[in-house]
């Protein structure tokens, strides 16, 4: 193994663990919110930083083994939270990945966290509705598409300054 794959690696690894610290940091925080489950995303940082940086496999990686793992040591594996969490987060980052490949010139990091943020939201539902057989989730749409903006960019602009201060 050489330096590079090495160092990627390690880096990786650090990614992992700091998207799972914010996974579950954010799920003890109680964050007064309008929509039931609506969070920051703040783990999403992670993910949009590592597509900018290393590329959309990566961050499927790292979005992968951030829900388990934070699932694992918070609300519990295989749990429809869990289920919620891993969806969102995993269709959330395909969608980011694919818009940074095809449309980097046409989107900002901030407009690729609000697309992700708005993915995450559409998920959520339709794996709710799938999961309790109740398309009455989706009345929560307007709310949570509401709400995704500004998360989606808040997150954006951390990643943002993230990618511009940290050097690798």
């Amino acid at each position: 193994m050489n330096t590079n794959r090495t160092s990627k690696l390690v880096y990786l690894g650090l990614m992992v663990g700091i998207a799972m610290a914010l996974h579950i940091a954010e799920s003890l925080i109680p964050i007064p919110t309008p929509v039931p489950g609506a969070k920051l995303g703040l783990a999403n940082i992670a993910a949009l930083y590592v597509i900018v940086k290393f590329g959309p496999k990566e961050a499927v990686v790292v979005t992968v083994l951030r829900t388990f793992l934070g699932s694992l040591f918070g609300a519990g594996l295989f749990t429809p939270t869990f289920f919620l969490s891993f969806f969102g987060g995993l269709i959330s980052t395909i969608v980011m990945g694919v818009g940074f490949q095809l449309f980097a010139n046409q989107f900002s990091i901030i407009g690729l966290s609000v697309l992700g943020a708005l993915t995450h939201n559409l998920t959520q539902l339709a794996v709710a509705s799938l999961m309790f057989e109740q398309i009455g989730f989706f009345y929560l749409l307007p709310y949570l598409l509401f709400y995704a903006l500004p998360t989606g960019f808040f997150v954006g602009i951390v990643t943002q300054q993230l990618i511009r201060k940290i050097r690798f």
